[in-house]
């Protein structure tokens, strides 16, 4: 049994059927090709299924608008020149990013408009299918050409090929404005009219200056142009507007405007002051909107419209005729702004082109408006000391008729005193009269000027906000946590000028008479108020404004020095009022025989009321 056993094992062993090397393998090879297949079967059967779904999905969402979710794309496209460069976004075809070039903001970073979806730009409307849209959820294709030198995006919303929805952006060399208009094509089908087209831009504004508290509550206003007249929205408010031209995010130096050649109607306006502590640093000063409906020709849209975002500058805005964009520079209203935009403009323009430093301009400047007004100072100091010569003549006239029974008889001497002397009270009011319209201009014209912005002079290191040489480790109430220095000297300058100007004051007061206050003790007063009402309100101010007020004050205490040492005469003076005493009498004028007439009509009721008494 053994041996049989054996024998078995052996024949067993020896005609067992061998297995190769290339079987294994193509064994393998089958299994894992059948794998394969399978998996990609069933890969492609998922994706195939995926789409499907997604093609469904998009056709219940948007509609005949289907294909712009089905083939649109994330990306941007950039348009760029010399001055200022734009993003746009394929998603909802809109300005993301609106970079100002050549400036920076007052720590040094670049300057953004529109950044990190801090602005909006959407239309809503309705579909012939009951659908409510927004543009800014919807991909658009875009397509960037050259027309010339101009670059053009086209960013088309589409339906098919032959009907879509098209934001057009045209932008030129060396050009601020870009030219962008709205314009629909085969769309009047799908666009439900029964339904509103509203159109809805918004946007914050980012803070950009150092002093926020003045950039946001003094020169970041909404303007738009109605009926030909520029308004200005207050912050908090909201407003609705027919035949709007325009409209301006005027945040100080910068602005971001929206112009269209076919006018708005019943936009809404609306500002938001967003900055709730303007002692805590804040990213955003104000929100701005606007919500106007489109208005349809031939069942299409059809709008030819504008961008602008650069600097409000003055110089700049006015070149663009027509549009009266170079309100918005904020150069006051009415006769003070008539001033800076026909004498300090011009007058600045000049001198800058060849003066570099802006400091050295500002004093140039200052030199040529005093020279300008020292008639008008002269005048005055004239009228002041022909006042000091007839006043002991005055003196004696209160003396002569003391008491308030006399008060019309003394007030009727001393106006034939003046008269008879060739002295008009009203001839030394007039010229300081005259010289308040140049002071308001310029509170104007130096903070709103963007030449001035980030330019140095000695310790300022920016011409257009306040100057800094200590900061307070604390908060002085209406002062703030810094020491400006140029307010100081302009503090100091104007309180050495009311010291001198007192007693030319004094000259051309009448004597105090019985009854009535004693200006010349609120004067003493006023002597040390206003240096230091100066000096708290300008410590926040720009420093080219309190380096002018520092020079004119100085340039007039020196201009009176020289007319009262060397060209008043009072002898002269006095001899002068002799001779026009002894003229006869000028007729009076109607004006004067009707004041005359009216003082004698009340000295008569006056003295009747007296004899009733007794």
């Amino acid at each position: 049994m053994l041996l049989l056993g054996g024998i078995m094992y052996w024949w067993m062993s020896t005609n067992k059927p061998e297995v190769t090397p290339e079987t294994t393998t193509n064994t393998e090879i089958v299994a894992d090709s059948i794998a394969t297949t399978t998996q990609n079967s069933l890969t492609e059967s998922t994706v195939v299924l995926s789409d499907s779904l997604q093609q469904v999905a998009a056709q219940n969402k948007l509609g005949a608008f289907a294909k712009s979710a089905i083939s649109g794309k994330n990306g941007t496209s950039v348009l760029e020149n010399e001055l200022v460069k734009l993003t746009i976004d394929n998603k909802g075809g809109q300005i993301t990013e609106a970079l100002i070039k050549n400036y920076k903001t007052y720590d040094s970073l670049p300057l953004y408009m529109v950044k990190d979806k801090n602005a909006s730009f959407n239309i809503n409307f309705g579909t012939t299918d009951n659908r409510i849209l927004n543009t800014a959820g919807l991909f658009f294709e875009p397509t960037l050409t050259k027309n010339g030198d101009n670059q053009v995006l086209s960013m088309k919303l589409k339906v098919s090929d032959s009907k879509y929805l098209e934001y057009r952006y045209e932008m030129k060399p060396n050009e601020y404005m870009v030219d962008f208009s709205i314009r629909s094509i085969g769309l009047s089908d799908v666009i439900n009219t029964s339904n509103a087209i509203n159109l809805d831009w918004s946007l914050n504004g980012y803070r950009h200056e150092k002093s926020m508290k003045t950039e946001n509550t003094m020169y970041s206003w909404f303007y738009y142009k109605t009926d030909d007249e520029v308004e200005y929205l207050n912050p908090g408010n909201s407003e609705i507007a027919n035949d709007v031209d325009w409209v301006a995010f005027k945040q100080h130096f910068f602005t971001s405007n929206l112009l269209t050649d076919k006018p708005f109607n019943n936009a809404t306006v609306t500002s938001t002051d967003l900055v709730l502590n303007a002692e805590i640093d804040t990213v955003f000063t104000k929100k701005y909107e606007l919500k106007t409906p489109l208005a349809l020709s031939g069942g299409e849209l059809n709008y030819n419209m504008k961008w602008f975002y650069g600097p409000s500058g003055y110089n700049l805005l006015k070149k663009y005729e027509g549009t009266n964009l170079d309100e918005t520079a904020d150069l006051g209203w009415g006769i003070f702004g008539f001033l800076n935009r026909t004498v300090f403009y011009p007058v600045f323009n000049f001198l800058k082109g060849f003066i570099g430093s802006y400091g050295l301009l500002i004093i140039l400047m200052t030199v040529v408006v005093r020279i300008l007004m020292s008639p008008l100072v002269y005048k005055s100091y004239l009228s002041s000391a022909k006042m000091k010569v007839i006043r002991p003549e005055l003196q004696a006239l209160n003396e002569k008729y003391p008491g308030k029974e006399n008060t019309m008889k003394r007030q009727q001497e001393t106006m034939a005193v003046q008269r008879k002397a060739g002295v008009s009270m009203m001839s030394g009011c007039i010229p300081a009269l005259l010289q308040m319209p140049i002071f308001f201009a310029l509170f104007k014209f130096f903070p709103t000027n963007i030449d001035l912005r980030q330019k140095n002079f000695l310790w300022a290191n920016d011409l257009s906000s306040y100057d800094t040489v200590f900061k307070l480790p604390f908060e002085i109430p209406f002062y703030g946590d810094h020491v400006s220095l140029f307010p100081i000297l302009a503090s100091i300058a104007i309180f050495f000028y009311m010291k001198m100007n007192q007693s030319q004051q004094a000259n051309m007061q009448a004597p105090t008479q019985e009854g009535m206050p004693d200006m010349s003790k609120m004067m003493k007063y006023m002597i040390y108020f206003s240096p230091i009402m100066m000096l708290f309100f300008f410590n926040n101010y720009a420093s080219s404004l309190s380096l002018y007020y520092f020079i004119s004050n100085l340039l007039t205490i020196i201009i009176m020095l020289v007319i009262k040492n060397f060209v008043i005469d009072e002898d002269k003076i006095h001899a002068q009022i002799e001779e026009n005493k002894k003229k006869p009498a000028k007729a009076k004028s109607k004006f004067r025989q009707r004041l005359d007439d009216a003082m004698k009509q009340a000295q008569e009721q006056q003295a009747a009321q007296k004899g009733k008494k007794k």
